[in-house]
């Protein structure tokens, strides 16, 4: 038996025996804890290597292609499902909106900024949704909503704006920040496009299809900076943060969220929205990599009020008799 069976006989052995402790609905809530909580970290984590050892497209690069290649992996312990020739055009769409503009945006945005900016910023993806929901599905938004959507944009425009500190070039900042909210706008098309086939297959099938997909799109624009990485003379802390972001933040999270998402509601998940910047902010400040300042605050403030409005389940008016 080769070594991969082995490994995920022995993960399969741990989640039957953890079912017999917890029932699945505490394992899903437990799963998009995991989720958000290895996010958070992943600001200060991804920040910390790049550019000095990896570029930030060359890193997107080697997170695609080590995320295809682990899904495929497990894929081969599954039946295999084939996919309509109709549900390619969205695979395509999905690919380019969550795994190429999104990364993309992401990690050039993080070199430029900072990690409890970069934490702050991606939070806005539920009031996006909730807007991009209401212009392009016409999807009715309360006067709550209006006002959720108003405040987060007004944090992160704060932090566009006036985020960078003192000892930090202004411009780089603001633009770094631009892209991470260009990010969170891609991520939210991303969740909106690919709503109508995340429930048709299995999830390592909609997932090593869609990093194949944006393996390929990324491979002719992030190659060159991938080419560049002096991979013998890595420290091995650099090589772990590396690996964590490829398998943790890309693999585990992905499917931690597709598995919570087959037991909680899609807003049971999204509360753990809230829990990221905190995360974000406290372990970027542990390790010394950022530091808060009361523009920060602000506008994290304004962020996190207006996701919760945003997102804010209001009341349906009583129906007379």
């Amino acid at each position: 038996m080769g070594l991969f069976p082995v490994l995920l006989h022995k993960v399969n052995e741990t989640l039957l025996a953890l079912r017999t402790f917890l029932n699945p609905r505490t394992l899903a809530y437990l799963s998009a804890l995991g989720a958000t909580v290895i996010y958070g970290l992943n600001h200060t984590i991804a920040k910390v290597v790049m550019p000095q050892y990896i570029q930030p497209f060359g890193f997107i690069l080697l997170r695609v292609m080590g995320a295809s290649a682990i899904f495929w992996l497990i894929s081969l312990a599954y039946p295999q499902e084939k996919i309509e020739k109709k549900d390619w055009k969205i695979f395509v769409l999905g690919a380019v909106l969550g795994m190429v503009i999104n990364m993309l945006a992401f990690f050039k945005g993080l070199s430029l900024s900072t990690p409890i900016q970069s934490s702050l910023l991606v939070t806005m993806t539920p009031i996006i949704v909730v807007a991009m929901s209401a212009l392009l599905l016409k999807e009715q938004v309360g006067w709550v909503k209006t006002t959720g959507i108003a405040l987060g944009f007004g944090g992160a425009m704060t932090l566009v704006a006036y985020g960078a500190d003192l000892s930090e070039d202004a411009a780089l900042v603001g633009r770094g920040n631009l892209l991470l909210l260009i990010n969170s706008i891609s991520f939210g098309g991303y969740l909106i496009v690919t709503k109508k086939i995340i429930h048709k297959y299995k999830p390592i099938t909609y997932l090593k299809w869609l990093f194949t997909i944006a393996t390929v799109i990324n491979a002719p624009l992030c190659f060159q900076e991938l080419s560049q990485v002096s991979w013998n003379t890595l420290p091995l802390w650099a090589i772990g943060s590396m690996t964590f972001v490829v398998v943790g933040t890309t693999c585990m999270t992905y499917l931690f969220n597709a598995y919570a998402l087959t037991q909680l509601k899609a807003s049971s998940v999204s509360t753990f929205t809230y829990i990221q910047p905190l995360v974000g902010i406290l372990f970027a400040l542990a390790v010394g990599q950022d530091q808060m300042t009361e523009i920060k605050a602000l506008a994290g403030v304004l962020v996190i009020v207006g996701v919760y409005l945003a997102t804010k389940k209001q009341k349906e008016p009583k129906k007379s008799r």
